[in-house]
Parts: C-alpha cells; structure tokens; sequence
C-alpha cells in the first residue's frame, strides 16, 4: 500500500540533479504506520484500512487512542492484515502524491487577508480603508446573496495537494521531501498517498 502518514517539519530546499536549480522542498517526517483495523465488504460493506502513526507516550484503552494520528483509508484491504507496519519505504520509486492536510487557522479575518481585495484610498478624507464596501441591494430580492465574499472565518479547514512531486525519499531515517509548499502549520500531521501518472 503506497500510503503513509508524516508530521510536516519545515521548508527548506534541494539542487536538481539534471539543471543544478535550487527547488524549494517541504520537509516530512513519515511515522511507522501500523494497521489497526482491516474493513472488508462482507463485514463492513466497503474496504478499507485504519492506520496508526505516531504513538503516544501514556497509554490508552483503546488501540485508536494510542497513537496521535489516525486515518482511515479507503483501498483494498487483500493481504493487509491487523499489525503490519508501513514507513516512507512505501513511497520509494513514486513520482507524484496526493497530500492531504489541515490548512493554518487564520481567525475571523476581513476581506482583505481572506479574499484578496485591494485597499481604499488613504487620502482626501476617505473613509474606506479595509472595509468591503457596499453589498446591499435594492428592494428585490432586499437580501444579500449566498456566497458574497465577506469577513469570516479563515483558514484551518481541509486541503488537499492532487499532484506533488516527490523529490526525495530517505527510508532510512524516514524523511520525504515534497516541492513545494504543503498545507499545515509546523507539526502537523498530513497524510501522503501515490498518484498514479
């Protein structure tokens, strides 16, 4: 199964081998994932596996709680079974990932920081600066419609990479590099899957 789970540590960059350009990479730290729970269509109606990475250091009852990163993965479960582990040895010989990953909570921001306005005016006694600017409407239908960009909350939602490109794997001291930049702060945790080309 070419899936694992890493723990995002940081930016930092490589030299191409073939152009010697500098390529801005994401560091990944890929944890042994162990299977917990193998999901079948007999007993579950679907297949899938549950993965486990990154344990904990107090011990919990439940098996899921044990680990600090759970994931459910929708695939064939044939010859996977409950114990067998999974590390960034998975990913050697792919080009491209999937990368899925909570994206950074901004807060409640205005229209600027959240959809890219441009500022009001500074001078000559204006009074619109950072505010969105008009968004009634006439009598009909005299409501604002759904999906008007306005403040909100920003950020710390699911995002999802479709095609990254794989630039380095190191099996043995578990590190993937990814170009570019992948969704999370520092420390948290995305999850990786092959592109098939």
């Amino acid at each position: 199964m070419q899936a694992v789970l890493a723990k995002k540590i940081g930016m930092s960059r490589a030299i191409s081998e073939e152009t010697g350009a500098v390529v801005p990479v994401t560091l990944l730290q890929v944890g042994e994932a162990e299977v917990l729970t193998v999901k079948t269509d007999e007993k579950d109606g679907y297949s899938a596996v549950v993965l486990g990475a990154f344990p904990r250091t107090v011990k919990q009852k439940n098996k899921n709680q044990q680990f600090k990163f759970v994931k459910e993965v929708c695939c064939e479960a044939a010859g996977v079974k409950v114990g067998d582990s999974f590390g960034a040895a998975a990913l050697e010989g792919v080009a491209a990932v999937k990368v899925t990953g909570v994206s950074k909570g901004r807060g409640f921001s205005g229209v600027i920081k959240r959809h890219n306005f441009a500022r009001g005016r500074e001078t000559h006694g204006s009074h619109h600066h950072r505010e969105p600017g008009s968004v009634g409407m006439c009598s009909k239908p005299g409501r604002i419609l759904k999906g008007k960009r306005l403040p909100g909350q920003y950020g710390a939602k699911q995002v999802s990479l479709r095609s990254a490109k794989l630039v380095q794997v190191d099996a043995d001291r578990g590190l993937v590099a990814v170009k570019g930049a992948v969704p999370g702060a520092k420390n948290s945790f995305v999850f990786l899957s092959a592109v098939s080309a």
